[in-house]
Formats: C-alpha cells, sequence, structure tokens
C-alpha cells in the first residue's frame, strides 16, 4: 500500500510536472457546470459524479477510520494520511481521466468507465486477466461492511445503550461456531432496518444515486463542518500545539501502539487510502459515468476530492479528537471514541449531532459503494447479471451490523490493498497518454477552443 500509493503519486506528481495542482481553480469552475453538455455520453453531470464519490469518499473513514488511526498510530497517523492526501490529489486526476478517456461497453451496449475498462481499452486485450482481478477483489472491497458496522456501533452505545432498546442486553445464537459470545438482538434489527433503507435507493441505479447522493452530501458535510468548527473555536488556543504534535509525532512513533515508526506510517497510509481512496479504483468507476467528451476534465473535478475528505474533514476531526483528550481513552475505539469526543466538547447535543452525521455519512456511502460492486460483476459476468450484486450487498449490510470491526476492518484494507495493484499498475502505464491528452486540452482552452 505504501509503494503502490504514496510512491505511486509521487510519480504522477512528478511526471505531471504538478499540472493538476497549476489547474485547481479551472477544476473548481468544471464543478459549477459551466462546461456541461447534457447531451455528451454518460449518466450524470460533474457535480453528480463528484457528490457520488463524494458520498463514498466523505464517510466513516472521515469520522472513525481518523479515530482508529489516531488510536492505533496516534497523532503523526494524521500526518501520514495527509501525505496520501496531497499525492493521492495526482493519482485522481490521472485515474479519473483514463476512467472517460478510455471508456468501454457492457454486453447491453452501454457506456462503462473505470480501472477494468481502461485497462482493457487502453493496455489491450491481453491485459483482461489484470482487470478481472480488480473486479474479483471489488466485489468483497466494495462491500458496506465498515459503514454497516460503524453506524449500528454508535446507534448502540448511545441511544440504546442508555435507554434499553430493541434488546440490547439480549444475546442469541451464543457458543455458536460463529461466536462464543453470541449477537446482540438490537445489532440484529439495526442492521435490518439498514438493509430496507439502502435497498430503496440502490436497485434504482446510478442516476437515483446521484440524484440522492448530490442533496445529501451537501449538507452532511455543513452540519459535520460547523459542528467540528465549534469545537475548534472553543479551543483555538491549542490548534496549534496539536497541529505541531501531529507533525512530530510522524516521524517518533512515540505516541503509537507498540512505540514503532512503521506503525504510525502504515495506518496513517491504510486510513488515508481508505478516506480518499486514491488509486484504489472506485472513484474512477463513479466518473467513468461523468456526462463529457473530455477526459481531462474529469480528472480535474476528481482530484478535488482528496483535498475536501482528507486535508479538511479529516484534519478537523483530528483535532476534535485531541483536543478533547478522546483519542487517550483506550477503553473505546473507532465511533465510538469520537462520540466521546462530541459528548466532551458539546454535552448532552453533541452526540445526537454525531449520530445525525453519521447516519448520514454511512447511509449516503452505502448508495454509491452498491453502484461500485454491481459495474465489478457487470464485468464479469455481463450487464444481464449485475443486478445480483445488490441482493449480496444487502447481506453485507446486515453482516457488517453483527461483526466485529477488528474483522470489518482487515477484511476491507485487505481487499483495498488488492484493487489497488491493478488499478496503480494500469495507471501508471497509461501515465503519458493523460499527459498528452492534458497538453492537447490545455493548449484548446487557451486557443478557447472546446468543440473538439
Amino acid at each position: 500500500m505504501l509503494v503502490l500509493l504514496v510512491g505511486g503519486g509521487i510519480f504522477f506528481l512528478i511526471f505531471s510536472r504538478f499540472m493538476p495542482y497549476r489547474n485547481f481553480k479551472h477544476g473548481v469552475e468544471i464543478l459549477t457546470g459551466k462546461y456541461d453538455d447534457p447531451n455528451a455520453p454518460g449518466d450524470i453531470n460533474h457535480f453528480q459524479a463528484l457528490s457520488s464519490t463524494m458520498a463514498a469518499t466523505i464517510g466513516m473513514g472521515n469520522i472513525s477510520g481518523v479515530a482508529i488511526a489516531l488510536g492505533v498510530g496516534g497523532p503523526g497517523a494524521i500526518f501520514w494520511m495527509w501525505i496520501t492526501a496531497i499525492v493521492g490529489m495526482a493519482t485522481k486526476f490521472f485515474t479519473c481521466t483514463l476512467s472517460i478517456m478510455y471508456r468501454g461497453k457492457d454486453t447491453n451496449g452501454k457506456v462503462q468507465g473505470g480501472p477494468m475498462y481502461y485497462i482493457t481499452e487502453g493496455l489491450g486485450k491481453k491485459w483482461k486477466p489484470l482487470a478481472m482481478f480488480f473486479s474479483l477483489a471489488g466485489l468483497i472491497g466494495c462491500a458496506p461492511l465498515f459503514q454497516a458496522n460503524q453506524l449500528t456501533q454508535i446507534v448502540r452505545d448511545t441511544v440504546i445503550a442508555e435507554h434499553s432498546l430493541l434488546g440490547y442486553n439480549t444475546m442469541i445464537l451464543s457458543d455458536s461456531m460463529l461466536t462464543a459470545e453470541g449477537f446482540r438482538l438490537s445489532d440484529i434489527i439495526v442492521g435490518i432496518i439498514l438493509v430496507t433503507l439502502v435497498s430503496l435507493v440502490i436497485f434504482g441505479g446510478i442516476k437515483r444515486i446521484g440524484s440522492v447522493a448530490s442533496r445529501a452530501v451537501p449538507l452532511m458535510v455543513i452540519i459535520y463542518v460547523f459542528t467540528v468548527v465549534y469545537i475548534l473555536i472553543a479551543n483555538i488556543t491549542e490548534v496549534p500545539r496539536y497541529l505541531a504534535l501531529i507533525v512530530s509525532d510522524a516521524f517518533t512513533g512515540n505516541a503509537a501502539a507498540g512505540g514503532a515508526l512503521w506503525v504510525v506510517i502504515s495506518n496513517g497510509v491504510r486510513r488515508g487510502a481508505f478516506s480518499n481512496e486514491a488509486g484504489i479504483g472506485t472513484e474512477a468507476m463513479a466518473h467513468g459515468a461523468a456526462k463529457t467528451v473530455e477526459p481531462v476534465r474529469e480528472g480535474l473535478v476528481g482530484m478535488l476530492e482528496p483535498a475536501i475528505d482528507t486535508i479538511l474533514i479529516c484534519s478537523m476531526t483530528a483535532l476534535a479528537l485531541l483536543m478533547t483528550g478522546a483519542w487517550t481513552d483506550n477503553t473505546v475505539d473507532g465511533i465510538t471514541m469520537t462520540a466521546v469526543a462530541f459528548e466532551t466538547a458539546l454535552p448532552t447535543v453533541g452526540v445526537y449531532l454525531l449520530i445525525l452525521c453519521v447516519f448520514i455519512f454511512s447511509i449516503t456511502t452505502m448508495f454509491t459503494y452498491s453502484y461500485y460492486g454491481s459495474k465489478c460483476l457487470n464485468f464479469l459476468a455481463g450487464a444481464d447479471k449485475q443486478h445480483y450484486y445488490n441482493y449480496f450487498y444487502v447481506l453485507t449490510i446486515f453482516l457488517g451490523s453483527i461483526t466485529t470491526i477488528d474483522i470489518v476492518v482487515n477484511v476491507i484494507d485487505g481487499m483495498f490493498a488488492m484493487m489497488a495493484i491493478p488499478t496503480m499498475i494500469g495507471t501508471i502505464l497509461l501515465a503519458p497518454r493523460v499527459v498528452d491528452a492534458s497538453k492537447d486540452y490545455f493548449f484548446r482552452k487557451k486557443r478557447g477552443d472546446f468543440d473538439l
């Protein structure tokens, strides 16, 4: 993960001569709809494409993922999340550009994008095994285990535990082959509710997902950001000290579990990859559905994600956890650590604001991931079979709700690593074509000619 994602991102950054960063403003202009063409091939506009991917990336990775990074790797892990995001901007520019440049067609003749398509269309049919490897890993990697697990955990540890609702103290299937302790009845009930809610949206396809996400994502970001900003303002004098701690601990590992520097770096990179997904390949699948004939435009839109997701949102969460001291509480982990921080900073209302944010973050992430997984099955088995993935998908929502966080994190981290291998290999091999397309695009932009 470290070599592929950070090393590959540095390669893209240098190879492009910092071109994506130099055109950040133009990426924002594209996002506003200035260059939208409703007649272009694709299913959703630039903003909906970004919203769909942000619905996936701005989620539990920003809340509980940061808490896990701090709990295991200490403050220094946040610094390596930043590094992953900075180089990830270059990576996303390349992967999202390729997702439009080399779109393929499924068995129904519908235009599709993503690593599996730009590997086979850009590198040739002999590379199809690499594309299939990505799709196979994506079937599991795109499962919503983490989101369902953490949403269930915060509901259970706050509302349900406080009021002993939904059979909180009732355990079933104890001493079974699956678990010695059994499953909490409340977790099973919450899992069933989540399955029902998500099913109402995901069976409507990417257009419904994009429509819902474009409305929900801005709302969830505003609520969460304003809540965390309040915590930061209340402790504004502490911000410089904790920022300095993040940087200094990044190279010592003193606060990491076990005191190992490698623990700091690896946790930062893994949590950063999970948060912004740069180089994993999932983002390219959503951007491949954008309505555009200009690949570079989608690359510029895609590169905005790590800046918003990791550098902004994750940093704010990290500072809130550090300032409230929640990260030093060894009795809590994941989302519960963030709940402790919110309750400390905003007694009574803090934890309920977090529950609202977590609910929206988790649900919208689940919407988008279902699209990713169905595209993987589409590539492997054909368009007429892709809808079957949604049935498997809703089953994993239930499994995630009743499974331990350790199992969930290990499964998802492993599958993300497997997805990154073909994505980064294909992108590196096709990088020269992205640079050539970028030179052509900006030459035409300077000339004022976008009719080609």
